[in-house]
């Protein structure tokens, strides 16, 4: 696969540099503490240029492939390359067409073609360049190639770099739901380059926002009350501000993976938004909503179906519906069958023993863990004001 053009290396930083304006040069790390598989967060503005510098003090091998998408190739990957081939390295990049939808097996397929016809070894590293859909599949290649290579995470976009990027779940989407194949591969480093988001699409930077909103609500009620002052300017993309977003929500997860690796137990409050955001994308063809978007709906409902069945009141629900509109995201299904809703939410890989277990919040900062039943969904979806996808409605206020 061919490497594409690119802007030069000097040209996106200057220009990353001075849309950031008086961001701290400061490097933050969080630890992840996971035994034998323990690394580090790395977050720093510019970090992206200082790549090779990096992966010289974290490997001795020469072989890396660069996994990539088309839409972040074309900013980043040539500077990435040069940099590599300046440091003595073999890089070979691997070029996925964008969007949840490549999210497959098939996808997974074209990556271990590249590894094995250019002779990738056990020692022999892949690097994730892109958002939550290139890490994903970039891990799980990682994971399956000559039963494990080492593998780097360098997210470009809010939500991977907050969330999937972290914790070490790798995989791909069945037709049937979300991240039904996968397996865990922890990373041998996750670095964070803050400059990367200015080169987001707004609409993906608004739906990043949902993952953050989502650590308040699960772990810190002292970042919820953060994220209602600062939301505004979070939206122009203040640089403070988005760098505390960043490291905070890195602390949570990093935490909470620490605790449970392999989702036994505490990890599973993760989940919350996302049993009823992932039946949303999958009923959408993973087409109609992009992966934060669903969620900000799924953070909103869960919180309200929570309220139907006693677990918390009306306010604080609306302290999280009232965030989650204020980020710029929806609150409303897209979706009028509560039964396809719930036959979606029947295939989450979150389903025990046949029943779907959902993560409800408390309060702000609490939540529990436990099943909900068909019947008190269907009652409480009736309820539910429907929509495309648009800023507004009460779902389910009584």
């Amino acid at each position: 696969m061919g490497r594409p053009a690119s802007k030069a290396v000097a040209s996106i930083r200057n220009a990353c540099l001075e849309s950031m304006g008086h961001i701290s040069k400061a490097e933050q790390r969080v630890a992840v503490s996971l035994g034998a598989r323990s690394y580090e967060i790395v977050i720093k503005p510019g970090l992206l240029s200082e790549l090779a510098v990096h992966l010289r003090a974290l490997t001795p091998a020469t072989h890396i492939g660069i996994v990539t998408d088309r839409h972040v190739a074309k900013h980043y990957l040539q500077a990435v390359l040069t940099q590599c081939e300046r440091a003595g390295f073999h890089p070979v990049p691997v070029i996925l067409q964008p969007g949840e939808k490549n999210k497959t097996l098939a996808t997974v397929g074209k990556i271990l073609d590249v590894l094995a016809k250019q002779r990738f070894e056990r020692k022999s590293l892949l690097m994730a360049l892109g958002g939550g859909v290139v890490g994903d599949l970039t891990g799980f290649a990682a994971a399956i190639y000559q039963r494990g290579i080492p593998f780097v995470q360098v997210p470009t976009t809010l939500v991977a770099q907050v969330d999937s990027s972290v914790g070490g779940k790798t995989g791909v989407d069945h037709r049937l739901g979300k991240n039904l194949i996968g397996a865990f591969h922890q990373p041998k480093a996750v670095w964070i380059d803050p400059m990367n988001l200015h080169t987001l699409p707004k609409r993906e930077w608004i739906a990043g926002l949902a993952e953050v909103i989502k650590y308040g609500i699960i772990a810190d009620r002292s970042f919820f009350a953060y994220l209602e002052r600062t939301m505004p300017s979070l939206l122009k993309l203040d640089s403070q501000a988005v760098m505390q977003i960043i490291k905070r929500s890195c602390e949570i997860k990093a935490q909470v993976v620490a605790e449970d690796e392999q989702e036994s137990d505490r990890r599973r409050i993760l989940n919350y938004g996302h049993t009823i955001g992932h039946a949303l994308e999958a009923l959408g063809g993973y087409r109609s909503l992009i992966h934060g978007e669903a969620v900000g709906i799924g953070l909103v409902l869960e919180a309200d179906l929570a309220r139907h069945q006693g677990y918390c009141d009306a306010g604080t629900v609306e302290r999280i519906r009232s965030l989650v509109l204020a980020a710029g995201l929806s609150d409303r299904p897209t979706s009028r069958s509560a039964e396809k809703v719930w036959t979606a939410m029947q295939h989450d890989k979150k389903v025990s023993q046949g029943k779907v277990v959902g993560v409800w919040p408390e309060s702000i900062g609490q939540v529990r863990i436990a099943p909900v039943e068909e019947t008190v969904f269907t009652e409480w979806f009736q309820t539910v004001s429907v929509g495309a996808g648009g800023r507004s409605s009460r779902a389910g206020r009584r």
